[in-house]
Protein backbone atom coordinates (compact mmCIF):
# COMPACT_ATOMS: atom_id res chain seq x y z
CA UNK A 1 0.00 0.00 0.00
CA UNK A 2 1.20 3.31 -1.03
CA UNK A 3 0.73 5.52 2.11
CA UNK A 4 -1.57 8.59 1.03
CA UNK A 5 0.10 12.54 1.33
CA UNK A 6 -2.16 13.80 3.91
CA UNK A 7 -2.04 10.51 6.31
CA UNK A 8 -4.19 12.29 8.99
CA UNK A 9 -7.10 13.75 6.36
CA UNK A 10 -7.11 9.87 5.19
CA UNK A 11 -7.41 8.16 9.21
CA UNK A 12 -9.81 10.67 9.73
CA UNK A 13 -11.94 9.51 6.35
CA UNK A 14 -11.36 5.57 7.35
CA UNK A 15 -12.61 6.20 10.74
CA UNK A 16 -15.94 7.34 9.49
CA UNK A 17 -16.20 4.49 7.15
CA UNK A 18 -15.25 2.15 9.65
CA UNK A 19 -18.28 3.63 12.03
CA UNK A 20 -20.52 3.97 9.79
CA UNK A 21 -20.31 0.17 8.27
CA UNK A 22 -20.41 -1.24 11.79
CA UNK A 23 -16.56 -2.09 11.99
CA UNK A 24 -16.04 -4.13 8.98
CA UNK A 25 -14.09 -2.11 6.40
CA UNK A 26 -11.70 -4.03 3.56
CA UNK A 27 -10.28 -7.34 3.03
CA UNK A 28 -8.13 -6.82 5.95
CA UNK A 29 -8.89 -7.04 10.02
CA UNK A 30 -9.38 -3.37 11.12
CA UNK A 31 -9.83 -1.83 14.23
CA UNK A 32 -9.69 1.59 15.83
CA UNK A 33 -7.45 2.36 18.80
CA UNK A 34 -7.72 5.38 20.93
CA UNK A 35 -5.11 6.28 23.17
CA UNK A 36 -4.42 9.28 25.63
CA UNK A 37 -1.82 11.38 24.10
CA UNK A 38 1.22 11.07 25.66
CA UNK A 39 2.06 14.70 25.74
CA UNK A 40 -1.10 15.90 25.85
CA UNK A 41 -3.02 14.05 27.73
CA UNK A 42 -5.73 13.89 25.10
CA UNK A 43 -7.73 10.80 23.30
CA UNK A 44 -6.72 10.04 19.62
CA UNK A 45 -7.60 7.54 17.88
CA UNK A 46 -5.80 5.62 15.16
CA UNK A 47 -7.29 2.83 12.31
CA UNK A 48 -4.94 -0.35 12.21
CA UNK A 49 -5.11 -3.67 10.95
CA UNK A 50 -5.21 -6.27 13.72
CA UNK A 51 -4.39 -9.55 14.37
CA UNK A 52 -6.50 -12.06 16.27
CA UNK A 53 -4.95 -13.86 18.69
CA UNK A 54 -7.02 -16.47 21.40
CA UNK A 55 -8.49 -13.62 23.40
CA UNK A 56 -6.37 -10.74 22.20
CA UNK A 57 -5.83 -8.46 19.68
CA UNK A 58 -2.37 -7.81 18.05
CA UNK A 59 -1.32 -4.60 16.02
CA UNK A 60 1.95 -3.84 15.05
CA UNK A 61 3.36 -0.77 15.27
CA UNK A 62 5.75 -0.84 12.12
CA UNK A 63 5.05 2.80 10.49
CA UNK A 64 5.32 1.69 7.01
CA UNK A 65 9.16 0.94 7.83
CA UNK A 66 9.39 4.66 9.37
CA UNK A 67 12.96 5.29 11.46
CA UNK A 68 10.24 6.27 13.95
CA UNK A 69 7.52 4.65 16.32
CA UNK A 70 4.00 5.59 15.52
CA UNK A 71 2.75 8.05 17.44
CA UNK A 72 -0.31 5.56 18.96
CA UNK A 73 3.14 3.13 20.11
CA UNK A 74 4.29 6.28 22.06
CA UNK A 75 1.41 7.34 23.46
CA UNK A 76 0.20 3.69 24.88
CA UNK A 77 3.84 3.25 26.45
CA UNK A 78 2.86 6.13 28.20
CA UNK A 79 -0.39 5.14 28.70
CA UNK A 80 -1.30 1.32 28.71
CA UNK A 81 -5.35 1.46 28.68
CA UNK A 82 -6.58 2.06 25.58
CA UNK A 83 -10.10 1.93 23.56
CA UNK A 84 -10.53 -0.66 21.06
CA UNK A 85 -13.16 -0.87 18.66
CA UNK A 86 -12.92 -3.93 16.59
CA UNK A 87 -16.10 -6.45 15.58
CA UNK A 88 -18.64 -4.07 16.33
CA UNK A 89 -17.82 -4.03 20.07
CA UNK A 90 -15.81 -1.09 21.85
CA UNK A 91 -14.30 -1.76 25.11
CA UNK A 92 -11.62 -0.87 27.05
CA UNK A 93 -8.07 -2.68 27.24
CA UNK A 94 -4.52 -2.85 28.38
CA UNK A 95 -1.92 -2.70 25.90
CA UNK A 96 1.22 -4.87 26.45
CA UNK A 97 4.00 -4.09 24.18
CA UNK A 98 5.87 -8.50 23.52
CA UNK A 99 9.73 -8.05 24.06
CA UNK A 100 12.27 -10.99 23.78
CA UNK A 101 11.87 -14.17 22.19
CA UNK A 102 7.60 -13.67 22.51
CA UNK A 103 7.92 -10.51 20.25
CA UNK A 104 10.17 -12.18 17.92
CA UNK A 105 8.16 -15.62 17.47
CA UNK A 106 5.02 -13.87 17.43
CA UNK A 107 5.95 -11.10 14.73
CA UNK A 108 7.65 -13.93 12.38
CA UNK A 109 4.00 -15.49 12.61
CA UNK A 110 2.54 -11.92 11.69
CA UNK A 111 4.96 -11.60 8.78
CA UNK A 112 4.34 -15.30 7.90
CA UNK A 113 0.58 -14.51 7.44
CA UNK A 114 1.51 -10.56 6.07
CA UNK A 115 4.97 -10.47 4.25
CA UNK A 116 4.50 -6.89 3.72
CA UNK A 117 5.49 -6.61 7.81
CA UNK A 118 8.98 -8.01 6.68
CA UNK A 119 9.31 -5.36 4.15
CA UNK A 120 9.11 -2.86 6.62
CA UNK A 121 11.27 -4.66 8.84
CA UNK A 122 13.88 -4.70 6.15
CA UNK A 123 13.58 -0.61 5.77
CA UNK A 124 14.32 0.69 9.34
CA UNK A 125 16.70 -0.21 11.89
CA UNK A 126 14.94 0.19 14.68
CA UNK A 127 12.89 -3.52 15.95
CA UNK A 128 9.10 -2.66 15.13
CA UNK A 129 7.21 -3.42 18.14
CA UNK A 130 4.35 -6.12 18.54
CA UNK A 131 1.20 -5.17 21.14
CA UNK A 132 -0.92 -7.19 22.48
CA UNK A 133 -4.53 -5.42 22.88
CA UNK A 134 -6.22 -7.24 26.13
CA UNK A 135 -9.37 -6.91 26.86
CA UNK A 136 -10.05 -5.52 30.59
CA UNK A 137 -13.41 -7.06 32.23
Amino acid sequence: MTMPSDVGAYNRQLIVQFREAGGVLGDRPLLLLTTVGARSGTEHTAPMMFIPDDDRLLVVASNAGAERHPDWYHNLVAHPRVTVEARGETYPASAVVLDGADRDAVFARIAAQYPFFHEHQAKTSRVIPVVALVRLT
